[in-house]
């Protein structure tokens, strides 16, 4: 056990806004464990990290496998303290739902919800154990209204929202701080990118970069914050869905989705 240093564990780290969250806190001086599917350069990202004089590890494995996550968490249990835990880890796409695969839609609820209630659920007792501890789950703004040719997707991410909320009111008073963060678009990859085209105007309202998503959301659940979203388009963007009807709410965001697939 690392009894004189305390770790960030961050999921999905190795590109998008779960890389971005690694640099996040390697400016502040926190020590990493880093997790992301094999063969993603991992090693290459945990190398540039170390630059900023921090403790960093790093594990290659799959967490839509429960076993995996079991395993990581025995691991992460047995050998580092961790006050931070980042659950960044995510699938999407996009797809009529007659024509997902089994593989498809197993992959988006095993990655996106299962993986980190497990993951929380075993590391929890670590966090308590640290003086103040912070749990980060990610949102999307999907979150809040159900999308036609995404459906599993919003879907998953509704839970994240409710789960997080819910564990937030559970932990009161335990020194571990809950909160949600709400990214809106991000370019993170090419076929991201070109989805986000693809769906014109309304694909890019409260497009920020997954920098400036990390630093939001770091900032805010040090301040402790249940519900994060960064940026004012995407803070308006929420307040408009709330007031807007579901029969009109839903056909317009889902008709911009819709162009992704054709």
């Amino acid at each position: 056990m690392q009894q004189s240093n305390s770790y960030a564990l961050i999921t999905g780290a190795s590109q998008g806004l779960g890389r971005a969250f690694a640099f996040e806190f390697a400016k502040r001086k926190t020590n990493l464990v880093l997790v992301a599917l094999p063969n993603e350069n991992l090693q290459e990202l945990a190398s540039q990290l170390a630059d900023f004089q921090i403790l960093v590890h790093y594990f290659e494995t799959d967490l839509s496998l429960g076993e995996n996550v079991e395993a990581l968490a025995q691991t992460i249990n047995e050998n580092f303290r961790v006050h931070i835990l980042i659950n960044n880890a995510g699938r999407g796409g996009t797809m009529r739902f007659e024509e997902a695969g089994m593989d498809y839609l197993d992959g988006i609820l095993q990655l996106n919800i299962v993986a980190p209630t497990l993951l929380t659920r075993l590391l929890l007792p670590n966090l308590r154990q640290q003086k103040q501890a912070y749990m980060l789950s990610v949102s999307s703004m999907a979150a809040f209204s159900p999308i036609g040719y995404k459906t599993v997707y919003p879907a998953s991410k509704a839970f994240i929202r409710y789960w997080s909320l819910g564990l937030r009111e559970e932990l009161k008073g335990s020194g571990v701080s809950v909160s949600v963060v709400y990214p809106g678009p991000m370019k993170t990859n090419v076929d991201v990118t070109q989805r986000i085209e693809k769906q014109g105007f309304m694909g890019k309202v409260g497009l920020l970069t997954p920098t400036k998503i990390a630093a939001i959301a770091v900032r805010e659940m040090f301040q402790g914050k249940a519900t994060i979203v960064p940026g004012f388009a995407n803070k308006l963007n929420r307040a408009l869905m709330a007031l807007l009807p579901k029969f009109i709410k839903i056909p317009l965001i889902s008709n911009a989705v819709e162009k992704e697939v054709g």
